[in-house]
């Protein structure tokens, strides 16, 4: 397994000031952007103009996750945009391959996104079209949500499929991960973990980053 990635969430940074909060996560591996557009999920946050400005000044490459309805129409944007990865959701698309292979022929990684209860069987056979699959370890919608144990197995069920495929695909969890959870996501398989609270409401995010990155290594999957 490739070594493990920190990624904070900007929803839970002071959003009045994104370009001094993406300075505090310098020490992080990518910057996770969540996209959101009170249709999909009950929130709204921010567009491709906002995802421009944080490319032009983040420190770490920008990670767009897209909780939108209609995905396959806007998600390409964001790759324009300059994001580094667009992760769709893959009950929100009607053409996920078709998407992914546009993503990547705009130079962006394609992620596909599994909320809780999607099952990841139906999707098994497109891991090829991919460069990550994000299991959800909350309801999306919203940041500081509890951890889902439940979604655990779903990890297994991926790092399973990756490594019996041999295929070069990141398996990344985001919802509750924390220094209390990420232990167990690694175990499972996961080697992105998208930490929001865990890192920004730490007064020292560097170091959170840090020790989020030290637990992750320490408990590696064991097939």
């Amino acid at each position: 397994m490739a070594a493990p990635l920190i990624a904070p969430s900007i929803l839970s940074a002071d959003f009045a000031n994104l370009q001094a909060e993406l300075e505090r996560i310098a020490d992080a591996d990518w910057a996770h952007v969540d996209v959101m557009d009170n249709h999909f999920v009950p929130n709204l946050t921010l567009g491709v103009p906002v995802v421009e400005a944080l490319v032009r000044v983040s420190p770490v490459p920008v990670d767009c996750h897209l909780m939108v309805a209609d995905v396959d129409r806007w998600a390409v944007g964001y790759a324009e945009a300059g994001a580094a990865g667009v992760t769709i959701h893959a009950e929100a698309s009607a053409a996920p391959v078709r998407t992914a292979r546009a993503l990547r022929a705009a130079g962006a990684r394609a992620g596909l996104a599994l909320r809780p209860a999607t099952s990841f069987a139906a999707y098994e056979d497109l891991l090829a079209e991919f460069d990550m699959v994000l299991v959800m370890s909350v309801e999306p919608g919203f940041g500081g949500q509890q951890f889902l144990d439940s979604v655990l197995p779903k990890v297994r069920r991926v790092r399973r499929a990756v490594d019996a495929a041999a295929l070069d695909v990141r398996v990344q969890v985001d919802g509750g991960v924390s220094a209390d959870t990420v232990a167990r996501c690694a175990e499972a398989g996961a080697d992105v973990f998208v930490a929001g609270s865990a890192v920004y409401g730490a007064e020292d995010a560097s170091a959170a980053i840090g020790r989020l990155r030290e637990l992750a290594a320490a408990h590696p999957h064991v097939p």
